[in-house]
């Protein structure tokens, strides 16, 4: 794991930054999906023998690897769906069939391991145990198209709902209408079989039918059937899927849902580390959202007139992308934000990362930034104004070495920001 750390910057901020980095790392540990895994099966008591293994999501392979550690040769099958790199070594097991498919945007491969999901659902015996492990991604990573729509149409309705102004439960709620397995309608291929849904939650408000679009959990929004204004288009394509499964529905009966890791995880694991490290912590509850750079801008005015101390947040949150925006992504924005605001402040270092190792269309996870990093990345001829103006701030801060790299993590449970104030 690499976080930046040019040696113009001062001795304090150095070891400010180290401990930033040490706290960082804490909170993805706590929340690493094999670990996870590991300790809800190790604690369970209904899974068994024989049982079939479905891995989805950004954080699949390490969920795989925890239930591979538990279960062993008492796993009889195993389905693994990920995001293209993000499949460990150490994560196999005999015949475990893998799909490196689409993300964020689904593409033909993803429609490929919908149709093996379905196949591996269907092959496994009528009474065997099915454990299904669930991470942020897998509604781009696996998909089940109704007849009549094309891979075309999705990448136009994505499109479409990203301009429509919706927030998220509306977005999800047309993006279930139009598939054969998500809002539930997957529990429908299990014929009755038991199920242990295991999930890391990377949405707000930790709900199961929103995590990976709810494959196994119904959706219980009815108002928002009778307030979205669709296109005639939109409509139609909605009207594709067929109706889903209903709360109380019989295929929903033998299906156990839990949640192993969450945000509120890994922010109260980063907390205990830096009361370890002997910092006063304010672990923020609060959940961050809307415009990335106005964020950034009120966490370093908090930790300006805050105590001194290391504070913890956590959240998701947006940018306003130009019609051709440069390098970065929401945590990069959010951070160089911050750093305008804090210039020339000796005793203050801030962390924005995101959780599952990428932010935006990016190879790095966020950046750490200080009082200097302004001027280091000014001296190299960047203008940080112009680079939040064009969503390029990923340049500023490579310029100003402030990048934090950490290759895929395990998992993903949206966003994490530090502050340390000495």
């Amino acid at each position: 794991m690499q976080g930046g750390n040019k040696s113009a910057k001062g001795d304090a901020q150095t070891s400010l930054r180290k401990h930033l980095m040490l706290v960082y790392e804490a909170a993805l540990e706590a929340v690493n999906g094999r670990h996870c895994v590991k300790r809800a099966l190790a604690q369970a008591r209904n899974v068994d023998t024989g049982v079939y293994v479905v891995a989805i999501g950004k954080a699949a392979s390490a969920m795989l690897a925890g239930a591979h550690e538990v279960l062993g040769g008492d796993i009889a099958d195993a389905l693994l769906i990920t995001k293209a790199g993000h499949v460990s070594g150490n994560s196999f097991i005999a015949n475990v069939q893998v799909f490196e498919a689409g993300h964020p945007w689904p593409t033909q491969t993803s429609l490929d391991a919908g149709t093996a999901l379905l196949k591996f659902i269907h092959v496994a015996p009528a009474d065997a145990q099915l454990l299904f492990l669930i991470s942020g991604g897998a509604s781009s990573l696996v998909e089940v198209l109704p007849e009549g729509v094309s891979l075309h149409d999705l990448h136009r309705l994505n499109d479409w709902l990203l301009g429509s102004g919706f927030d998220i439960h509306a977005m999800n709620h047309v993006r279930k209408a139009v598939s054969c397995i998500k809002g539930g309608r997957l529990a429908q291929y299990l014929n009755g079989r038991s199920a242990k849904v295991l999930l890391i939650s990377d949405v707000p408000g930790d709900d199961p039918a929103t995590i990976g679009s709810g494959l196994l959990v119904p959706e219980n929004l009815p108002y928002i059937e009778k307030s979205l204004d669709l296109p005639e288009w939109v409509e139609s394509l909605t009207q594709k899927g067929g109706a889903a499964p209903k709360c109380g529905d019989a295929c929903f009966e033998n299906i156990e849902i839990e949640i192993v890791a969450s945000l509120a995880d890994a922010k109260h694991a980063a907390a205990q580390k830096a009361r370890a490290l002997g910092y006063d912590v304010y672990e923020h509850t609060a959940l961050l959202g809307g415009d990335a750079e106005l964020v950034g801008q009120q966490l370093a005015n908090d930790l300006l007139l805050g105590p001194k101390a290391l504070h913890v947040w956590g959240g998701e949150t947006t940018v306003r992308l130009p019609d051709n925006p440069g390098r970065g992504g929401r945590n990069q924005q959010l951070a160089l934000a911050a750093a305008i605001q804090l210039q020339n402040e000796d005793h203050i270092v801030f962390l924005a990362a995101a959780t599952d190792g990428t932010d935006g269309p990016t190879d790095d996870a966020g950046a750490i930034v200080d009082g200097a990093t302004v001027a280091l990345g000014v001296g190299e001829g960047f203008d940080p104004r112009l680079a939040l103006l064009n969503a390029d701030a990923g340049s500023f801060l490579d310029a100003s070495d402030d990048l934090i790299q950490t290759g895929p993590t395990g998992t993903n449970v949206m966003d994490i920001m530090l502050g340390i104030k000495e």
